[in-house]
């Protein structure tokens, strides 16, 4: 019985370890997102990574977005200093299993001190062996109903 409770214990704190890790990963791309430091949000991005956006059309119908990772960090990198923005994460719900990890992040968007948007972020991460890497980020995008 003390064995099976100390197993438990040990598989809890390494569970909790990994969630963690991936928390990490994704603050370490929102410190770069913040900071407008390419290599901070590459660092954190896997191979071939997939980016998209849900969102309504002219028409209020929900259509989907595709872009690029580059594309994402290319702007971000060259928004001007004198425009401020802030992605402000409310919490995490991180599932993991072996090498693949999944958070759930709502968000509220603020530019130039104002509130623009709010959402959800839906990250998709790999374990390479060495580090959490994002390798999908969905999110969505609507100005009303946000708490």
């Amino acid at each position: 019985m003390l064995a099976l409770c100390c197993l438990s214990t040990l598989l809890l704190s390494g569970q909790q370890d990994q969630e963690q890790e991936v928390k990490q990963t994704i603050m370490r791309f929102f410190e770069g997102f913040h900071k407008q430091d390419s290599l901070i949000m590459k660092s954190v991005i896997g191979p071939n990574p997939i980016l998209q956006t849900l969102g309504r059309n002219k028409e209020g119908l929900t259509e989907i977005r595709n872009d690029s990772f580059d594309r994402l960090v290319e702007a971000i990198v060259s928004i001007p200093d004198t425009v401020k923005f802030e992605e402000r994460i409310h919490s995490y719900q991180i599932s993991i299993d072996g090498p693949m990890a999944n958070a759930w992040t709502p968000y509220e968007f603020w530019l130039n001190d104002q509130f623009s948007h709010c959402g959800v972020n839906s990250f998709q991460l790999i374990n390479d062996g060495s580090s959490w890497k994002i390798i999908y980020l969905i999110d969505t995008r609507r100005r009303e109903d946000c708490q």
